[in-house]
């Protein structure tokens, strides 16, 4: 089902499969920022991914001497949310183990997903619990995609991403599995501004860690409208596009991180894990805010 958030400028969709983020419309100009899920293209719009970020290798895990079955991202994408609280500006929903999560990931948790819009800013907060007698092992992130270009007659290559603070930026490379291969390769010396160009997702993601930058804002050189994402407390940001001539690209801050070729497989060893004990809660929060 989809709720919308709405005040006089702005609208926003969220669905409540996945808890997922479908709109941010610009009212006066009848403006989507967020991609439109096009099934031969990308056919997701903002998944919420819970409980690994990424692939594993062979798509499993080991916790306490078992193996388990985890696909790429996670299950809460595809999982049906529960709205547990709905105001004019703000919508929560919640996420708990099933018998279907226990097979893949054996810890009983809560997952709220919190949308709150305040005029331009639209806040996205991941508060995850820890239902367990057993210390639970965990990642967590976004992975909203924006249209791009923004408006008709405008190119691909005439956007740009600048990030709050200039970066010293190597992207930490994947294989054709999406694994962590490795290798790396520089993107950014001593600068701010990343031109977007498809030829950067041949490789997969955009993968970077340990930036000095907590923001990081999406603009065109053609017009003067620009998306603003904040990720604080995210140590890790993705970024990707489908290989080709799509028209969008995600922005992504992530709690957790791909596997690594040759990693162990233990949960509790692999990089970008959070560990919650018993009653403990997680909370994190990125904002979108168009400018």
């Amino acid at each position: 089902m989809l709720y919308f958030l709405q005040n006089e400028n702005y609208k926003v969709g969220v669905e409540s499969l996945g808890a997922e983020l479908q709109h941010f419309i610009k009212l006066d100009e009848q403006l989507e920022f967020i991609w439109q899920a096009d099934p031969n293209v990308w056919a997701s719009h903002a998944p919420n991914l819970f409980p690994i970020v990424g692939e594993l290798p062979d798509a499993m895990y080991k916790y306490q001497g078992k193996t388990y079955p985890m696909l790429r991202h996670g299950f809460a994408r595809h999982k049906e949310f529960k709205l547990v609280d709905e105001h004019h500006d703000k919508l929560v929903f919640e996420l708990t183990h099933d018998d279907e999560t226990l097979a893949q990931y054996p810890f009983k948790f809560t997952l709220l997903v919190a949308y709150i819009l305040e005029w331009n800013k639209l806040s996205v907060t991941y508060l995850v619990r820890c239902d367990d007698v057993h210390t639970m092992y965990f990642s967590v992130g976004g992975h909203p995609g924006f249209n791009v270009p923004f408006y008709p007659n405008e190119n691909y290559t005439d956007y740009y991403l600048e990030f709050e603070q200039e970066e010293t930026l190597s992207r930490h490379l994947l294989n054709a599995k999406g694994l962590q291969n490795g290798d790396t390769e520089r993107v950014l010396q001593q600068e701010r501004v990343l031109h977007l160009n498809h030829d950067y997702f041949e490789k997969d993601a955009l993968v970077f860690k340990n930036l000095n930058s907590e923001k990081v804002t999406l603009s065109s050189i053609t017009n003067p409208r620009s998306i603003e994402i904040e990720f604080q407390g995210f140590p890790y940001l993705g970024v990707w596009a489908k290989p080709g001539p799509s028209q969008f690209v995600c922005i992504e801050p992530w709690c957790g991180i791909a596997g690594r070729v040759g990693e162990s497989g233990e949960l509790e060893e692999k990089e970008g894990i959070q560990e919650l004990r018993p009653k403990q809660a997680f909370e994190r929060t990125f904002t979108i805010t168009i400018l």
